[in-house]
């Protein structure tokens, strides 16, 4: 038995306060993005290390704690509550974001960063939230509005926090992303729906029975090496982002960071417009159709990166894989949320941002293995390959899918009805 809702919530609502709450809490993390390996750089270091260790920890122990931590949380929500566990990543990374604003040396930015990785996960609590209120018919509408709310944070908040740390320092930019966090825990708790009942504690599966009944599910595997492949193309470019641009700049520091946001911020832009988009037309023609298409579009959007000569010509570019990227994010969110058991969106994509970070935790490494051995152009055609093999293995997993997922629906083995098959028949 799974816990059930003994009232109907009004999910448009609840959709539109978590849209909200994704914008506040992505635009706050996301506006240190461009400037932490300078802000390294300005701390200095107190023990021993190169800046080029000190600069890549930062990005890699949020990532390590939060692969860790997110499978408990997805547990814990299904037990406790979703909202909770919203409630908890927003109010937890605003007190920790603001602290990382009084830091005074790069060690003590790491311990922090590995704070917040094992704290927060705001976006595997938003999407749990909205899997469990939402009709099955509007899951990519859903998924695709709370992403383009993600990458419109994503798009606006490096701009801005370019912005800031060039005019005012790099210290505000962590204030202000506490108080955006703070505003987005307010509008959960105040705002957000949640009829949730518990299990009995007779009725509840173990964790790892939880995790080997989710695993177990058709397709489920395949959908998680995806999120992987995904998130390990999305990452790989950003720890080197900033000094390409610099390259292609002159190796003019001024205005650097600058540029560095907008290349972000537009990929974000165009993501988030797609986002919306191609979640609906996977809710009317299938979700999978979207995500091979846009996973075959990503890798060829790659390859003319490889060769630009100024940082506007990469920004154009950056725009333009976007769109392709933007389709990725909902459509494998959906397709979880329809082959998964019924009951445990909490776990799902728990699990999901775990498997994120892993590849966040390994992406610096990746590309500076490449860096050092093709230059920073060859990370780039690494990302190229990195989507290639994700359009590969998306073919594989939709076609193998339908029969064995059809057979466990009959069977009774997982709580879903086939209300939509993984990619419609032709017409």
């Amino acid at each position: 038995m799974q816990p059930q809702q003994t009232t109907q919530i009004n999910w448009k609502r609840n959709l539109l306060v978590l849209t909200i709450v994704q914008f506040l809490s992505t635009a706050g993390f996301s506006l240190v993005y461009p400037f932490l390996p300078l802000y390294v750089r300005e701390l200095g270091i107190a023990t021993r290390g190169s800046l080029a260790f000190w600069a890549g920890m930062v990005f890699s122990a949020q990532a390590v704690t939060m692969m860790i931590a997110s499978p408990i949380w997805g547990a814990v929500a299904d037990r406790r509550g979703r909202k909770l566990m919203l409630a908890r990543a927003t109010i937890g990374g605003a007190i920790i974001m603001a602290a990382m604003g009084m830091v005074q040396s790069a060690e003590q930015l790491v311990i922090l960063r590995a704070l917040q990785g094992a704290v927060t996960g705001v976006l595997a609590a938003t999407n749990a939230l909205v899997a469990a209120s939402t009709p099955r018919d509007q899951i990519g509408f859903a998924m695709g509005t709370t992403n383009m709310a993600r990458w419109v944070g994503v798009a606006g908040g490096p701009v801005i926090g370019g912005l800031l740390g060039e005019a005012f320092g790099f210290r505000e930019s962590f204030w202000i992303t506490g108080a955006l966090l703070g505003l987005a825990g307010l509008a959960v708790i105040f705002f957000v729906q949640e009829d949730f009942v518990p299990q009995a504690r007779a009725q509840r599966e173990g964790f790892w029975e939880g995790y080997s009944h989710l695993l177990h599910a058709p397709g489920m595997r395949g959908l998680y090496a995806l999120t992987f492949l995904r998130s390990l193309g999305a990452t790989l470019i950003t720890p080197i982002l900033a000094l390409f641009v610099l390259g292609l700049n002159r190796n003019v520091e001024s205005g650097a960071a600058a540029l560095t946001g907008v290349a972000i911020g537009a990929a974000a832009v165009t993501s988030a417009l797609s986002a919306v988009y191609l979640g609906r037309v996977g809710d009317r023609y299938g979700h999978s159709y979207v995500l091979i298409g846009s996973a075959v579009a990503a890798a060829f959007l790659q390859i003319p990166q490889i060769f630009v000569t100024s940082p506007q010509q990469l920004i154009i570019f950056q725009a333009l894989a976007g769109i392709a990227t933007g389709g990725l994010i909902p459509a494998t969110a959906a397709l979880m949320n329809l082959w998964s058991p019924q009951g445990n969106q909490g776990a799902t994509y728990g699990l999901d941002t775990s498997v994120q970070a892993s590849a966040r935790t390994v992406a610096p490494m990746i590309a500076a293995a490449i860096a050092v051995s093709a230059g920073y152009r060859g990370v780039f055609a690494g990302t190229a390959v990195v989507y290639a093999i994700l359009a590969a293995i998306s073919i594989r997993v939709v076609r193998a899918v339908p029969s064995s997922a059809q057979a466990a629906w009959s069977a009774g083995q997982t709580l879903h009805p086939p209300t939509q098959p993984p990619h419609p028949p032709r017409k």
